[in-house]
């Protein structure tokens, strides 16, 4: 997949500077593109870019779609160029924060510009609108869904009215002729979403930059995937709900484990016809992410070898089982049906033989993070002189992690500790400065063939700019960069170093 020595940075889209609240597929992710060419940079990578909602605290990893696009990413400002807002209603966007994502005020505002926008759009005169609808059959069932969400006002599906819970082919058609204009808003607000994001991926093709995306392996309960293929799932035949869920076992960070309660894949079924019903399910999923991305991260990938299954009534992840996982084989008829796929293992946390053995027969990079690396285990396999492999991929830090100079500053670190590893990466460096340069430094400087940052790293920013802290239900998702840090200073930083380790974009 990574053919040359090569840098990236890690942002969501959401974190990009604009003056609308939050990042999106316009002006905000055009410049950023144009930033990262001039800083020499290859790759822009990203959180999912799927629906997010406030139950879970806006996460874009619990979705209620895993093909829909997020409707908040949308861009005021190409509405306007297409016509479907005007220039007073573009001005009346009121001033939100440029450091935060107040997610509630953004979507009380972007729906409201939507809803403008759709009483403009003219279905008969968008020439692409009937295509659209014909190309993406997940659509018919994401436009119903999002109605009966809003018809029934429950927590979850299988509690709406029988008919419509079971898929009644009856009642569904009775459900979308008595909503015809909502349903064709959703469809309106996806057709948009897509135009735009088909419009900044020619901008990243014009400027030879690789997005890459990020594909959770679970999706929500409560969401459109699990409603409309529910024989794929594990499933009460009585109640509809999980008879067992995800999460993993206790370990090093958790006495109980992690019980993530998303709904298992049917993989031990023995039908031939459920076994073709969740490999063409994914195969669609597949397909549709590589529309709009160029390499995809698989989140917790060690799902596919083996995976944790927790019973459902189970409030922690203590009584769970490992069961086997549909292994190599999926990944061979995946190819089958698509052909070549530019996937990265995320690979961290306790990964056994078996499936770093998978990752390897596949030829997926693996994931290698600096900041697990000084632990003063000289055998660590996150320090650089240990690493085997160039097909890798070395970060400073992830979303989940704290920031580079959050997690050297923090608490948690001892003085001793803390000490400790200073001297340990002033070990390797012989002229200590800043921790952020230090372990850029270091990723520019081995052998994997490419390094990301994330933005917060290269910037040298604290944990009040923290992505996500795991664990903590509520804040997360919410930092944005100010544009004023994007200047000339960091750009020239990022570029001199980029292509003094060979990873510039010309070679």
């Amino acid at each position: 997949m990574i053919s040359k020595r090569s840098s990236g940075i890690l942002a969501h889209i959401t974190s990009l500077p604009s003056p609308f609240g939050i990042g999106d597929l316009g002006y905000s992710s055009q410049k950023f593109l144009t930033f990262l060419k001039k800083s020499e940079q290859t790759y822009w990578q990203f959180l999912p870019t799927v629906p997010t909602s406030s139950i879970f605290d806006h996460s874009p990893y619990m979705s209620n779609s895993a093909f829909a696009g997020n409707p908040l990413l949308l861009s005021p400002d190409l509405l306007f160029e297409a016509g479907l807002i005007n220039r007073a209603t573009l001005n009346e966007y009121p001033e939100l924060s440029p450091y935060r994502t107040e997610f509630k005020k953004v979507k009380r505002h972007k729906e409201l510009l939507l809803q403008k926008a759709f009483k403009n759009f003219l279905p008969a005169k968008e020439s692409g609108f009937e295509k659209f609808r014909k190309e993406n059959e997940w659509l018919s069932d994401y436009t119903l869904f999002k109605v009966a969400k809003e018809l029934f006002q429950s927590t979850a599906w299988s509690d709406w009215p029988t008919g419509i819970s079971r898929r009644t082919s009856s009642n569904l058609v009775e459900l979308k002729n008595s909503h015809r204009e909502r349903i064709e808003y959703y469809e309106f607000e996806q057709y948009e979403y897509f135009r735009q994001w088909q419009l900044l991926k020619q901008e990243a093709t014009r400027q030879d930059i690789q997005l890459f995306g990020d594909l959770p392996i679970y999706v929500g309960y409560d969401s459109v995937d699990v409603w409309a293929n529910q024989d794929i799932f594990q499933l009460s035949k009585l109640t509809h709900r999980p008879t067992h869920v995800a999460g993993v076992p206790p370990d090093y960070f958790s006495k109980t484990g992690q019980r993530w309660g998303n709904p298992l894949y049917d993989w031990q079924n023995s039908s031939p016809i459920i076994k073709e019903q969740l490999l063409g399910w994914w195969a669609k999923r597949l397909q549709h992410l590589f529309t709009q991305v160029d390499v995809a991260r698989i989140d917790h990938f060690r799902g596919f070898e083996s995976y944790w299954s927790i019973p459902e009534e189970n409030d922690t992840a203590v009584d769970g089982e490992w069961l086997k996982g549909p292994g190599i084989s999926f990944f061979q008829e995946m190819r089958k049906r698509l052909g070549p796929m530019n996937i990265v293992a995320e690979d961290l946390g306790i990964i056994t033989e078996e499936v770093a053995t998978l990752r390897d027969k596949l030829q997926f990079p693996g994931m290698k993070v600096l900041q697990f690396a000084f632990d003063g285990n000289l055998q660590n396999e996150f320090l650089p002189f240990n690493f085997k492999d160039p097909n890798s991929i070395v970060y400073t830090g992830t979303h989940d992690n704290d920031t580079t100079l959050g997690w050297f500053l923090s608490d948690q670190l001892n003085d001793n500790l803390r000490r400790d590893i200073k001297k340990q990466v002033n070990g390797y460096l012989n002229d200590y400065k800043k921790i952020h340069h230090d372990l850029i430094y270091l990723a520019q400087s081995s052998i994997s063939k490419l390094c990301i940052f994330p933005l917060q790293d290269v910037l040298g920013f604290g944990n009040d700019c923290k992505m996500n802290s795991p664990g903590v239900p509520t804040g997360n998702w919410r930092w944005r960069c100010g544009e004023e840090f994007l200047n000339d200073e960091i750009s020239n930083y990022l570029r001199e170093t980029t292509i003094s380790f060979g990873r510039g974009r010309k070679k």
